[in-house]
């Protein structure tokens, strides 16, 4: 049928002015800020907020939500999607939500027709059950909110911290986020930061302007601070296209709600001994090894997805596939600080629990390490509240969990790494030679002064290795560690899936 036969029908042709006012309507809301604007910052190597969404949902799945907000406020000039280009798609086949803040339109600052946006996709979220993700770069509120009359409304940090626990979530700084859209990134679970990236309270025209202080965007709040130091982001990708690929496989170790059982994978499913294991972490246990390389090793190939590796690193937390299946992975690394855990260590492990229990995952502890760090430092940081706060978080867990202790576990150490008889454990399992106690015995016999008999004794019980221990059943069982691999999937094998369909966690009392 020609388009002259179709206007010809009764009705139609009616149309005609609607579809061309939709039409160059559209056109205009998903220009941006512009040509010029959007050449700049492609220039810099950068993709735009478009191109970033495109790049985050599955070929072709995006649909868009708000395309209009911003193009008709009276008395405004026109503001493509107000800054904020919003929609549903598939990530991996499965629903997701998305917004992502456009720099070209306003620096990226949140317009009250934006701010009304970013609460739908919250909304949206808890509604249909499905993880929402936020790139940032923006500037935060856009300052001539203040001139317009607007009364009392929700917004998008109340509708994120109400997903906690229900939906996944996903922050990725992609350029400089400041005030309120960098407010998201500590209320979500999971925060990437492209290098270059930044992201603070306020920037440092007002930090100068506030205290006097000449800082850099990097200096105030880039990845040496917040993925190094702070804490307040977890990964670092070297481009915007890796970090999207990041947030991608991130979502892929997860359910897509709290009522719902993580998806699996079937690479590399099946039982294996491990001999390269003896060469990988010494029998010694005062000699160093790196936790990563043993991961690598024990789970699905390529499967490992370490979370805040340059924060905290003592622990190591991860994602990894075993057996195909989805698990959660909290392991000391000798490797830094012999494995000791420290304040940093402990909230990171923490949260990464939380996380875990909250999705249904089940927990493998690997533990080797020396106990919780001691002196004036580990002190003035509260390690020891830190430390309470990771063995809380592991204890309230009811999700399988499986600990080995691979050398050494001594004090508090043992108790946060699940070691603890009667918690819930479904296997609890030694490599044989490992070191228990209170406190290694050395140190511990010079701090009590004790005698040379006293002194000789408590060098025989830590040496005496895991039998003692498990002759009481304290452990299930001592394995050949060429066997880990298969000790952990027959260990998930037990579990089963009794995790699937709890929907929510109960939050009941209140984590030290």
């Amino acid at each position: 049928m020609t388009d002259a036969s179709r206007s010809d029908r009764p009705g139609v042709g009616d149309w005609a002015p609607l579809l061309e006012a939709l039409d160059q309507k559209t056109r205009a809301a998903r220009s941006m800020g512009g040509e010029t604007k959007l050449a700049r910052q492609r220039a810099t190597g950068r993709l735009d907020a478009r191109q970033r969404i495109t790049r985050l949902f599955d070929p072709g799945s995006f649909h868009e939500l708000g395309t209009h907000v911003g193009g008709a406020s009276v008395g405004q000039p026109p503001q493509p999607a107000d800054g904020f280009i919003a929609g549903h798609g598939r990530i991996d086949g499965r629903p997701a939500l998305a917004g992502a803040e456009d720099f070209t339109v306003q620096g990226g600052s949140i317009g009250l027709p934006g701010a009304d946006k970013r609460f739908r996709l919250t909304q949206l979220a808890a509604q249909e059950r499905v993880p929402l993700v936020f790139l940032l770069e923006g500037g935060g509120h856009r300052l001539t909110n203040a001139l317009r009359d607007h009364g009392r409304t929700p917004n998008d940090l109340q509708g994120l911290a109400a997903l906690s626990g229900l939906v996944p979530t996903v922050c990725v700084v992609m350029g400089a986020s400041a005030g309120h859209g960098a407010l998201a990134a500590p209320l979500m679970d999971f925060v990437v930061m492209v290098e270059g990236a930044s992201l603070f309270t306020a920037g440092p025209p007002l930090v100068a302007a506030a205290t006097g202080e000449q800082v850099t965007k990097e200096e105030l709040g880039g990845t040496a601070v917040h993925v190094r130091e702070s804490g307040v982001a977890h990964n670092c990708a070297p481009d915007d296209a890796a970090a999207l690929d990041l947030a991608r496989r991130y979502l892929s170790y997860l359910p897509s709600s709290a009522w719902q059982a993580a998806p699996g994978s079937d690479r590399d499913t099946g039982p294996r001994r491990l001999d390269d294991i003896l060469e990988r972490i010494p029998a010694d246990a005062r000699r160093p090894y790196a936790m990563g390389t043993v991961l690598d090793l024990v789970c699905d190939a390529g499967s490992v997805l370490q979370v805040q590796p340059e924060y905290g690193a003592s622990l190591v937390t991860a994602f990894a596939h075993l057996g195909g299946r989805a698990v959660a992975i909290v392991a000391n690394d000798p490797s830094v600080r012999a494995g000791s855990i420290d304040t940093a260590a402990a909230h990171k492990g923490a949260r990464f629990l939380e996380l875990a229990g909250a999705f249904h995952l089940p927990v493998v502890f690997l533990a080797d390490n020396p106990g919780v760090m001691a002196g004036t430092r580990a002190e003035r940081s509260a390690a020891l509240r830190a430390a309470a706060r990771l063995f809380a978080a592991q204890h309230r867990l009811r999700v399988p969990k499986i600990s080995v202790t691979l050398r050494k576990a001594f004090g508090f150490g043992s108790s946060v790494m699940a070691m603890n008889p009667f918690d819930g454990q479904t296997l609890s399992l030694a490599f044989p030679g490992v070191s228990l106690g209170a406190m290694p015995a050395s140190g511990g016999g010079a701090a009590a002064k004790a005698d040379d008999a006293t002194q000789a004794a408590l060098d025989e019980t830590e040496g005496a290795g895991p039998w003692k221990t498990a002759n009481h059943m304290a452990f299930d069982e001592v394995i050949d560690p060429r066997e880990l691999r298969n000790a952990l999937l027959a260990g998930l094998e037990l579990a089963g899936e009794r995790a699937q369909g709890l929907g929510p966690v109960a939050r009941i009392g209140v984590l030290p």
